[in-house]
């Protein structure tokens, strides 16, 4: 395995930086239309050379008119997919320093970009991560709130990290070059491509740290907020988890201690999931059976992805 440098190019502490922001999108035009002009204003208010890209993953092409009009970059990549969309924009940015990742249902926070950029400069790792917090379009009911399920990690800045989703992600581009790394396509409806391309990246030797200040705000939509989404995300998660395990094993035989080792590992959280429940309902507790339904989904999903089955985030008809 090819391993890289852990250190950004030194010059990047003092040249002007070409950076690319890419945003994803895919029919969703009331959140572009709200995401655009605050990227491009995050792209106005730093020293650095700055475009916005966002990829249209519909293959109809829905968002052309609006991001052509919005003065922004337009790339249209029409096979199905995130990872395809994301594997664009690496394609696309050859020419660029960095490459940041952003999704178009996310609104940064004052100074995101500048301090993304600042925390890159300063550490020289070649991947930047930053938090991401949640805003609800409507009130998550009872059970999904004693979950706390929209609760997200917080690091001190600078702190080393192993995996990050691509909702907050700065990438030094020779380093990934370098390195030869795109997000696998067979990830691409069923989410997870970003954390096997983040895993693998620290795989080959590659340092991704926290930047706490450069947060984005998530906006949750209300039928993202329920029961019935959180259940099928947690079973999702745990089925990429899985997946990502095989992917990443070296040998047959590695995969196949992968496998196991998640049907293991999903089982007990199957059974200690049942019996949070359990003691959920003796209790009368939304939040011990929230979280034990939660636990025995992703433990599920776990099993299920062991052994070859897929849970899909993004499919379509």
């Amino acid at each position: 395995m090819t391993r890289v440098p852990q250190t950004a190019a030194p010059a990047a502490a003092t040249r002007t930086l070409h950076v690319v922001v890419a945003m994803l999108t895919y029919r969703r035009p009331d959140d572009l239309a709200a995401a655009v002009p605050a990227l491009l204003a995050q792209a106005g208010s730093v020293p650095d050379d700055v475009r916005l890209l966002v990829v249209d993953n519909d293959p109809d092409a829905s968002a052309r008119h609006l991001v052509e009009a919005s003065g922004a970059d337009y790339l249209h990549e029409p096979r199905p997919g995130i990872a395809a969309a994301r594997n664009a924009a690496i394609t696309a940015t050859a020419d660029a320093d960095v490459l940041v990742f952003i999704d178009d249902d996310e609104r940064p926070v004052d100074r995101w970009l500048e301090l993304l950029l600042a925390t890159y400069r300063e550490t020289g790792a070649p991947c930047v991560v930053g938090p991401v917090v949640s805003e609800f379009a409507a009130q998550p009911d009872a059970w999904v709130r004693a979950g706390r399920f929209f609760d997200r990690r917080r690091l001190p800045t600078g702190t080393p990290v192993t995996v990050a989703a691509t909702n907050n992600l700065l990438l030094d581009v020779a380093t990934l070059r370098a390195t030869g790394v795109l997000f696998d396509e067979a990830f691409g409806l069923s989410g997870g491509s970003d954390t096997l391309f983040s895993r693998t990246l620290v795989a080959r030797g590659v340092r991704m740290v926290w930047c706490d200040e450069a947060v984005v705000v998530d906006v949750v939509p209300a039928d993202r907020s329920t029961r019935t989404w959180v259940l099928h995300r947690a079973r999702r998660s745990g089925n990429s988890a899985s997946r990502c395990a095989v992917a990443l094993a070296g040998s047959s035989a590695g995969r196949t201690r992968a496998r196991v080792r998640a049907v293991l590992e999903g089982s007990v959280r199957v059974g200690a999931g049942a019996a949070r429940t359990a003691v959920g309902a003796v209790l009368r507790s939304p939040e011990h059976d929230a979280r034990g339904r939660r636990t025995l989904a992703r433990g599920t999903g776990m099993v299920s992805g062991a052994v070859g089955h897929v849970v899909y985030d993004y499919a379509r008809s």
